[in-house]
């Protein structure tokens, strides 16, 4: 017998296989009760909506409901990618998703390895508490404190004006090339200490005699920081950041409707904002389902890919 065929029967005989006998079942009766409840839940509430994904080939009518609608094919699709307006929204997405997934990854990733280099614990206690509150905040009440902020009275103008940096207050919110940074601090101000909480738990992981051994060999802190503490944490960041990347085009809503107005339109507009405009306001159901199917396909896609080079190099992946 080769040795492959004995590891794998020494495999086999040490882990027995559990008989499935009416016994055993009414022994995992409470087990298998709440996993029957989340395989329906997830069932009702994630898959059963897909049916709705039909609308998409129709030209759905509410009144004649999804079994009576007129099948139009690919129709709805050809209108979208021929709309110069939903062009210029995944151009928005896009580019807002990437600006955030960049800013908020980066900024979780450097704000967790400076607080774990905090040594006082009541000092780093209050900071990491602090930081993650905006967490908790509502789009209304972040967008509320970035009108106060960025207005014409608001404290960024009163500091630029008093320093002398320009000479007369600045409209944040009627220049297109303000809109992309002002969400993307957004973003990184309400979330990065709640992203972090992940890091400073995968940091804590790490083997304190790594350390050591570093200090014996002579490293500083920064030294510490690049061949202990990023080696360390480098499975977590690729994992977190394969799971992101499929949400690249969930730029936002909220803060981009909110913020939005008239002059910033041509760079504020998401898809999701466009949904809600086409889909819901017009009454186009199908022309919104179709953007949203869209969506997921090259989110998945993305996943995919991200995956798949992460597998060639050998790193973490998803599956």
């Amino acid at each position: 017998m080769s040795a492959k065929a004995k590891k794998r029967k020494e495999n086999t005989s040490a882990e027995p296989k559990v008989k499935i006998t009416v016994k055993e079942l009414k022994r995992q009766k409470v087990l298998l009760f709440w996993s029957a409840i989340i395989v329906i839940y997830g069932f009702i509430f994630y898959y059963l909506p897909l049916g709705g994904w039909v609308m998409a080939f129709q030209n759905y009518k509410p009144a004649k409901g999804l079994l009576h609608s007129e099948f139009v094919g690919l129709d709805k699709f050809k209108r979208l990618f021929s709309d110069e307006t939903f062009l210029r929204v995944i151009r928005n997405t896009l580019a807002m998703g990437i600006i955030n997934l960049v800013a908020t990854f980066v900024m979780a990733i450097l704000f967790a390895i400076l607080l774990n280099e905090i040594r006082q614990r009541r000092t780093k206690k209050v900071i990491q508490t602090v930081s993650y509150l905006p967490h908790f905040l509502s789009w209304i009440i972040v967008t509320g404190i970035l009108h106060d902020v960025l207005s014409g009275t608001g404290i960024v103008n009163e500091v630029l004006m008093n320093l002398h940096l320009i000479d007369k207050s600045i409209d944040f919110f009627a220049h297109p090339s303000y809109f992309w940074p002002i969400v993307a601090f957004a973003n990184v101000w309400k979330e990065t200490g709640w992203n972090a909480i992940i890091y400073l738990s995968a940091i804590t992981a790490i083997d304190p005699s790594l350390y050591e051994a570093a200090a014996i060999d002579g490293a500083g802190r920064m030294k510490k920081i690049l061949h202990v503490t990023l080696p360390g944490i480098k499975p977590t960041i690729i994992i977190l950041l394969l799971m992101n990347v499929g949400n690249v085009l969930n730029a936002g809503f909220e803060i981009q409707y909110l913020l939005g107005n008239g002059l910033v339109q041509s760079v504020s507009q998401t898809i999701d904002i466009y949904v809600l405009k086409w889909g819901i306001s017009q009454g186009d159901y199908s022309i919104g389902t179709a953007a949203g199917i869209f969506k997921s396909i090259v989110s998945i896609i993305l996943i995919v890919i991200a995956n798949q080079i992460a597998k060639r190099n050998g790193e973490e992946r998803l599956y």
